[in-house]
């Protein structure tokens, strides 16, 4: 039996639509203890609220709303809103049309209630992985891209240490005395590396210890 890394969804922010306040109570105090973050909501517009202000990697939606149905409300935000989020949907139904329909808009899964929280995770870790990987062999290329603008091997270490402790958001709250307590190395060729990437614009000082990382501006070393 294959044990799968649940760790890998402490990285994604999840929206849960359910009009059942119990169910959705009880399924978000679960969810928030593996994932980022959990937006709860009981409505449709309440989701497309969500949608517009933050970051959102993964919907669970019920089918059945109580104002709402599930299925249109996704055909709504992929057809006019362009927004393409992968999705899980949960349904106390399981008439074949609920299953074609669902099938058409490409859902990445489908959970019969009660919910199995097992069953909820799993689904969540095996919707999430690819996104997961992706992330990894667009990092190792970031580095390998950031390591092409310089030449020392410890600026090369440090340039590891950003990319691996950036956020979802592609920020990095850190300092040149946390960093050199990390990496053996010099408080003036840190200085010096950290100057040369905020003249490509690759990392960029945002506030008091915090810098913005552009994979952007890597495109033009």
């Amino acid at each position: 039996m294959i044990v799968k890394d649940l760790n890998i969804l402490k990285n994604f922010n999840v929206l849960y639509i359910e009009d059942d306040v119990q169910l959705l109570t009880h399924t978000k105090d679960v969810l928030e203890d593996f994932v980022n973050n959990i937006f709860a909501v009981e409505t449709t517009k309440e989701a497309l609220n969500i949608l517009s202000n933050k970051k959102i990697d993964v919907i669970i939606s019920d089918i059945l709303l109580q104002d709402d149905n599930g299925i249109d409300f996704l055909n709504y935000i992929k057809k006019e809103k362009d927004i393409q989020i992968p999705t899980i949907l949960t349904t106390a139904h399981t008439d074949t049309k609920y299953l074609l329909d669902a099938i058409k808009l490409k859902v990445e899964n489908y959970i019969v209630k009660p919910i199995n929280i097992k069953e909820l995770l799993n689904s969540l870790h095996d919707v999430l992985l690819p996104f997961t990987q992706q992330k990894e062999i667009q990092k190792n290329i970031n580095i390998i891209k950031m390591i092409g603008a310089v030449t020392d091997s410890k600026q090369v270490d440090v340039i590891k240490y950003l990319i691996n402790n950036l956020n979802n958001d592609n920020l990095i709250n850190t300092s040149y005395s946390e960093i050199m307590s990390e990496i053996s190395i010099s408080k003036p060729t840190l200085i010096k590396l950290f100057k040369e990437l905020s003249e490509k614009n690759i990392l960029v000082k945002t506030a008091h210890k915090t810098y913005k990382f552009d994979e952007n501006a890597l495109d033009n070393i």
